[in-house]
């Protein structure tokens, strides 16, 4: 059985339209999705049943993305996911599956593998068809990977470049000049006033991501090394729906050799110790910087965004003031820049991964076109950076 092709309609969008492989064992997910992405002004392709047929579909069809199902018959997402990216390289492959524990622990997986981003997909046909949010989400994903892709005239690297030693950080925010091959992509920076050199170690570490961020934050806390990070709490808003964050949590201390876990409302902050924001929950700070306490909630989604790296920057910035210390990594859309410029006003350090490295310049990119970055550093750099900060060797 081949893929099967959907059929093409204009576009209003200026330059070529995005162009979808969708593959799921439903043909009502199928259809739904093929529908809603051409409505959206995406191409879809073409359609696939089960990852084989994907897979024998990619070079006739040549998607720039595929939204691929977890489980599937005669070869799931799982199989197809390493088979998709050795036949083409620098495939842009979003997973999806439904909200289960097993399910987060694989799409993590996949993630690791090289998936770039997944979707949450309500349980059974009808959740598909009734929950608005699905549709939502899943246009302005496929959307933001678009923007993002046409925006690429180069190939993203296949691997990141060597890690180099620490990275002294300075003053002030730095003035970054565009890159030769996007000239006209990157805005002159704001601005900003220059602040007193810090005397004094963090008392914290923040870290705001997105798309990418699962693999980029696991690096980042490896390169700084558990003894390092014993000294300051982390921590971290990765937009992620429920179950996915406990998961995540559960990962990156297995991987530091650190207690990490979802943050508990009124839990104290302590040193040495991994706070994520829980899925679809705010999460903020009060307190002291001595006595922080951990202050969950559920108001209304910031930057579309919930948990949303605005709230904890700012609470941040009230509790802790200059001593922050804080990354923004890959992600997409701009949240984080507004609570960037109120930790920036309290004195704190804030440092953003650079585009070369990152699945999607967007976060990042936001916070340097505003002129908040101290820093702007490849991947591999950014752990050593945070090291020296903290007080590392």
């Amino acid at each position: 059985m081949a893929a099967s092709a959907a059929p093409s309609t204009p576009s209003a969008s200026a330059g070529p339209r995005i162009r979808v492989l969708v593959a799921d064992d439903s043909v009502v997910v199928r259809g739904l999705v093929s529908r809603w992405l051409e409505e959206a002004g995406c191409e879809v392709v073409g359609t696939a049943s089960n990852g084989r047929i994907a897979l024998d579909a990619l070079d006739r069809v040549q998607p720039d993305i595929v939204l691929l199902d977890i489980e599937m018959p005669e070869l799931d997402g799982t199989q197809a996911l390493p088979r998709m990216l050795a036949k083409r390289p620098g495939l842009q492959v979003v997973m999806m599956s439904t909200l289960t524990q097993r399910n987060a622990e694989i799409s993590l997986r996949c993630l690791a593998l090289g998936a770039i981003d997944y979707l949450p997909k309500p349980e059974g046909n009808r959740g598909v068809t009734t929950q608005a949010s699905f549709r939502e989400d899943l246009v302005q994903k496929i959307r933001m990977l678009g923007a993002d892709l046409r925006n690429r005239p180069r190939a993203r690297p296949a691997a990141f470049p060597e890690r180099p030693g620490p990275v002294g950080l300075p003053e002030r925010p730095a003035a970054v000049p565009a890159p030769a091959p996007r000239p006209a992509t990157i805005a002159a920076p704001v601005s900003v006033r220059p602040r007193p050199l810090r005397t004094s170690p963090p008392r914290c570490l923040l870290i705001g991501s997105s798309t990418g961020g699962p693999r980029a934050v696991g690096e980042v806390l490896e390169g700084i090394g558990a003894a390092t990070l014993r000294r300051v709490p982390v921590l971290i808003v990765q937009h992620m729906p429920p179950v996915f964050t406990a998961v995540f949590a559960e990962h990156l201390g297995a991987r530091i050799g650190l207690p990490a876990a979802e943050a508990k409302h009124g839990e104290p902050v302590r040193p040495g110790v991994v706070y994520v924001a829980p899925g679809g929950r705010h999460m903020g700070l009060t307190g002291t910087a001595a006595e922080a306490v951990i202050q969950l909630n559920d108001g209304p989604p910031v930057n579309f965004c919930r948990p949303a790296v605005d709230v904890m920057f700012r609470d941040a910035a009230e509790v802790y003031g200059a001593a922050t210390l804080s990354v923004i990594l890959t992600g997409m859309g701009s949240d984080g820049t507004k609570g960037a410029k109120a930790l920036v006003d309290a004195g704190g350090v804030m440092l953003a991964q650079d585009e070369a490295t990152s699945t999607v310049w967007g976060m990042p990119g936001s916070l340097v076109k505003a002129g908040y970055a101290h820093e702007i550093l490849p991947l591999p750099a950014i752990g050593p950076a945070l090291r020296t900060a903290i007080g590392g060797h």
